[in-house]
């Protein structure tokens, strides 16, 4: 049976793989710390990117306090591991996900969670005191700050909800969050910055009325790799929660730069040869995410495109050297969350050599 080991080199790994270079991600981590752990704010990174419970402590271990996941299934797997000091970012509404969470509760009482409605807080009360759970779960606000995707509209909109959270007694309001998700990916810095400011008077200036109304607003959290660094620059702010850095992505390194090496890679083997100047490889669709443009080799003189479910085409100018049949190549993903979601196993290697292999440990968790 096919069973890649510790010690293995990485040209008896079959393809599609997904690779680590453990150099690179260790750098990246020490440049995150190195720029955010002076400030004096919490980092909780964002696990939707790795999916991982190894990764998660590895981050902790570098200064790291906690993490978030995005949805209740991905906290069920990450805790699990155990690693539960787990904001769940998204709102969690109908009662198959309210259960879900009561009983993740029940063994987990570091998770946090998300309301943006008096409907989804009462749900989550209702069924909190129906399970015989006397500990109130930690909630924060989920504010919009401009992404018009969840939260509740800032000022007296959130007071109001923060007013209906204060009469339900197995809720307790710690904090709020605001993600100013549509700036992660604005190429120009100081529009991004600027903007990013203006997401964050909004986030804390609501803070603050809050505060102003008697609530203990100890958490404020906010920021992705775009944007941690303007986010960390405002009074008020306590907590980010960038999460691509680790690996990166085209799309991210066409938005911020290369201060983030691309640390993560799909490794994958030509199949075919289909002109003196097109291969098809074995990384399509099922490998590799579209949503964010194409994937790019690793090698920049090569093209990638798309050839459907399993297949990809790589193409080149006249006088590039030609790619045979059996040779591999490595491929930047365009969009790292995603196509993390797509595979099983990390494999992570120093030197040619796979040092660690890490299971996605969330992924498909969706729910």
């Amino acid at each position: 049976m096919y069973s890649p080991n510790v010690g293995d080199r990485l040209e008896s790994l079959d393809t599609p793989s997904m690779i680590v270079d453990l150099d690179l991600l260790e750098v990246n981590l020490e440049k995150l710390m190195d720029k955010l752990l002076p400030t004096g704010l919490n980092i909780r990174p964002h696990l939707k990117t790795t999916k991982s419970a190894i990764i998660a402590n590895k981050m902790v271990k570098a200064g790291a306090k906690g993490g978030c996941v995005a949805k209740v299934s991905e906290a069920e797997a990450i805790a699990a591991k155990g690693f539960d000091d787990l904001l769940i970012t998204c709102e969690i509404v109908g009662p198959a996900k309210v259960q879900r969470l009561i009983e993740l509760y029940r063994k987990h009482r570091k998770i946090r969670i998300v309301v943006d409605s008096e409907t989804g807080a009462t749900a989550i009360n209702k069924a909190l005191a129906n399970s015989g759970i006397d500990d109130p779960i930690m909630v924060l606000i989920d504010l919009d700050v401009g992404l018009h995707r969840t939260g509740v509209k800032p000022g007296e909109p959130a007071l109001a909800l923060a007013q209906h959270i204060a009469g339900l007694e197995r809720l307790k309001l710690i904090g709020l969050q605001g993600y100013e998700g549509h700036l992660q990916h604005l190429h120009d810095e100081e529009d991004r910055k600027a903007q990013c400011l203006e997401s964050m008077r909004i986030l804390t200036g609501t803070a603050d009325l809050l505060r102003k109304a008697g609530f203990n607003i100890e958490v404020v959290t906010t920021g992705g790799t775009g944007t941690a660094e303007f986010c960390a620059m405002v009074p008020g702010v306590t907590e980010l929660q960038p999460g691509s850095f680790i690996f990166m992505d085209t799309d991210y390194r066409n938005a911020v730069g290369s201060f983030y090496s691309n640390s993560l890679t799909i490794l994958s083997t030509v199949v075919s040869v289909q002109g003196p100047r097109a291969v098809t490889i074995d990384s399509g669709l099922k490998s590799l995410t579209t949503d964010s443009g194409l994937a790019e080799c690793k090698d920049s003189r090569y093209t990638y495109g798309v050839l459907g479910d399993e297949h990809g085409s790589l193409t080149w100018e006249e006088g590039t050297p030609a790619l045979s049949v059996g040779d591999r190549v490595e491929m930047i993903p365009s969009h790292i969350d995603p196509t993390v979601n797509l595979h099983d196993v990390y494999y992570a290697y120093r030197g040619a050599v796979i040092e660690e292999i890490w299971p996605v440990d969330s992924r498909g968790k969706v729910q």
